[in-house]
């Protein structure tokens, strides 16, 4: 299982995040409808390339299909 991760966010990120993913929860499409989501996202993006160490290692894709299954809803 994987270690918590700790990111903080500014209240404006936390607040455009927070409606770019509403707005996917009710659209079930991702699609930027304002610079500042885009900037948003590129932060978080930021933010966990200095958090994760994974994508450095030799087995990276493994790590991210193993942390995929472990997400997925179960079926049934």
């Amino acid at each position: 299982m994987s270690q918590p991760v700790r990111l903080e966010l500014t209240g404006d990120e936390a607040l455009v995040l927070y409606e770019f993913l509403s707005r996917f929860e009710e659209q079930d499409t991702l699609s930027i409808t304002d610079q500042a989501e885009q900037r948003a996202l590129w932060n978080l993006h930021c933010l966990l390339e200095k958090q994760l160490v994974e994508m450095f290692a030799p087995n990276y894709l493994a790590l991210v299909d193993a942390a995929r299954d472990r997400l997925r809803d179960a079926v049934g």
